[in-house]
């Protein structure tokens, strides 16, 4: 016991923050409380690897704490009645740093007894132990909706393992205790996903045949045959939320021309939706809906500072909610968990400067009481402010970004560091925490981020303005944000380095392609390089939904696509360039990397390149993390005035 006290002291952080200060994982996540209150849990590394501990609430002394054997790890789990937990088991391959997971979930009492696997093909019956294994059940297996009313059962979701990478998903009833299981529905289409009412029953599915648009299904009152919903209206875009309180009409995320998304309810009988709330510039980041009534009770909007919408102003929660936004000005806060009567809640606030806390509240005492710091080793005041900002395209499109100013420096005519993000489509730059800006920042570099046409968060037009512009109209958002930051004063022209991963690395080099004279170095990590290999590398090329998707966002004009690649086109390219990239990479496979590689020194272009042979698509290792900002520094500190 008191080692697991100590492991979680309060200890205060240090004035002086190294790289692996910013290069460590968080020390608290995925706080939950018990359905009673009597138990308060939450994911924390023991050995390196994830591990759920489960705390008495009026005492904090541990009641149990799960750490699987070997290379396991515990990943996201739910609370399915008062005494028991069930969760995900991940594993970390030594031949590949980011955690697996291969459909299993392991069910534990808080006392640690009735250990065992309910789903999946992989537990082991361990030597001299009590934990049992699951029937088997291939695929993999996700809780689709922890029945809170049925303390003996779940619902979970199966993707079947069928040989085929687009099966006809399915929904059992699974005995929390036993894993018996019963097979309650079978999706309407391939990958389709499904809605449950408030009394558990699976109702509506959402499904894509081909990958881009969604249909909406609703069951029979049979429970075997599924019939597609004739909308009224055109919608590009929707996605299942929750069943409004009659349980005869759902919420739903749509958007009907391209716009920014909004929240409406649709009518499962006639088709037709009502529009509750629907902001101009963005889509909403989150519907926040409560885990006991299924209740919508707030929506979250980014146009810049994050804030909320509250569609039904006498929920409980929703009042609650804005309590405590008033006591903790200046974070952005979230309701992450509650009882089931209410009376006691868990939130967590964080910030730009603010990595993050938990705090419980207790209804009957009034009473806020802060529980864990997620970083408390990157004290606030040591970190530097990130602030909205808008400019115009040169084709006089309206673009929104960050921009992280250093704390210790004034702010003009600083270096400059422009942090593309990954995607591109379906991602977006917000205002949060971002270690990895603050790592930037802490050394005297601004920081710019920029939600170029094509990301997502705008709505479907914003982001389809970005297909098949990849190379072009994307990069030159990204560059006219470098403009207009340069405009105002905060930065040196002749001091700026480009630097992102994923579809960031790409941007890194393909701006630096089409700027040359604007950067003087270009980091690209676990990037794609040559557009014409992702049809044939990675996994994204391994469904049809996935080169639906590349054809759709890239075009089939090889010409093109060439011309929008960096591996084809290093002879315009002046920057130093800094490759960084993980052997075990599945969806910017290494081919990429090398694809670059060959290119940079059949032009005798200078290079650096890193290689993390068991990382993936993101450095999962603190100590990976910790080698990456250390090789990036050394590398900035060669071409920017520091």
């Amino acid at each position: 016991m008191s080692s697991v006290i100590c492991q979680f002291s309060f200890a205060a952080g240090s004035p002086t923050i190294t790289l692996a200060d910013f290069a460590k994982d968080v020390a608290y996540q995925n706080v939950k409380l018990s359905p009673k209150g009597d138990y308060i849990s939450f994911i924390a590394k023991q050995d390196d690897k994830n591990a759920l501990f489960i705390l008495d609430a009026s005492t904090f002394k541990l009641s149990h704490a799960v750490a699987f054997n070997a290379n396991g790890q515990v990943g996201d789990y739910e609370w399915v009645n008062d005494e028991r937990v069930v969760m995900e088991k991940q594993y970390l391959r030594g031949w590949k740093s980011q955690p697996g997971y291969a459909g299993e979930l392991f069910g534990v009492d808080v006392d640690g007894s009735n250990a065992r696997y309910l789903v999946g093909v992989q537990g082991e019956q361990q030597v001299g132990s009590n934990i049992k294994k699951a029937t088997p059940l291939g695929g993999i297996s996700y809780i689709l909706d922890p029945l809170h009313d049925d303390p003996k059962h779940m619902l979970v979701f199966n993707i079947p393992d069928t040989g085929t990478n687009e099966p006809t998903t399915k929904v059992y009833r699974v005995n929390v205790e036993k894993g018996n299981r019963a097979l309650r529905a079978r999706s309407p289409e391939k990958m389709a996903n499904f809605l449950t009412d408030h009394q558990g029953n699976v109702r509506v599915a959402s499904a894509s045949k081909n990958g881009i648009n969604t249909q909406v299904y609703v069951r029979g009152e049979d429970e075997t045959t599924w019939k597609m919903l004739k909308l009224n209206g055109v919608f590009r875009s929707i996605k299942l939320l929750t069943f409004d309180k009659n349980g005869q009409q759902v919420y739903i995320l749509a958007s009907r021309k391209g716009e920014p998304e909004g929240v409406f309810k649709l009518d499962l009988g006639t088709g037709k939706a009502t529009k509750i709330y629907q902001d101009e510039v963005v889509s909403p980041k989150t519907a926040w809906i409560s885990e006991y009534d299924k209740a919508l009770y707030a929506i979250e909007i980014d146009n810049g500072y994050p804030t909320y919408v509250f569609p039904d102003e006498d929920s409980i929660k929703a009042k609650r909610l804005k309590n405590i936004i008033r006591v903790l000005q200046g974070d952005q806060v979230h309701l992450v968990s509650t009882t089931r009567d209410g009376k006691k809640s868990v939130f967590f606030a964080s910030s730009d400067i603010n990595a993050g806390q938990y705090y419980l509240y207790d209804s009957k005492t009034s009473q806020l009481q802060q529980l864990f710091s997620a970083r408390e080793w990157l004290h606030p005041d040591l970190m530097s402010q990130t602030k909205p900002i808008t400019f115009q395209s040169r084709d006089k499109l309206t673009i929104h970004g960050y921009l992280t100013l250093p704390v210790s420096k004034q702010h003009k005519n600083l270096p400059l560091v422009v942090m593309p993000h990954g995607g591109p489509h379906f991602e977006r730059d917000w205002w949060e925490f971002n270690p990895e800006v603050q790592m930037l920042a802490s050394r005297g570099i601004a920081v710019l981020q920029v939600n170029f046409r094509g990301s997502g968060g705008y709505g479907v037009a914003f982001q389809s303005a970005g297909y098949q512009q990849w190379g072009g109209k994307i990069q030159h958002d990204i560059i006219d944000g470098v403009q207009y930051v340069v405009s105002q004063g905060y930065a040196n022209k002749d001091n700026i380095c480009v630097m992102g991963a994923s579809f960031g690395g790409y941007s890194a080099l393909q701006s630096a392609i089409l700027a040359p004279d604007l950067f003087k170095c270009a980091v690209g990590v676990m990037g794609v390089y040559d557009l014409p290999l992702m049809f044939d590398e990675g996994d994204i090329a391994l469904r049809q939904s996935g080169l639906n998707y590349l054809t759709q966002v890239l075009g089939k004009d090889k010409r093109k696509l060439k011309a929008f690649s960096p591996s084809h086109n290093v002879a315009q390219l002046k920057a130093p360039v800094l490759i960084v990239h993980g052997g075990e990479d599945e969806r910017a496979p290494i081919e990429q990397a090398e694809s670059i590689i060959r290119a940079l020194q059949a032009a005798e272009h200078p290079y650096q390149y890193k290689q993390l042979d068991d990382e993936g698509h993101g450095f999962y290792k603190p100590k990976h993390r910790a080698q990456y900002y250390e090789t990036v520094m050394a590398f900035l500190g060669e071409h920017l005035k520091l």
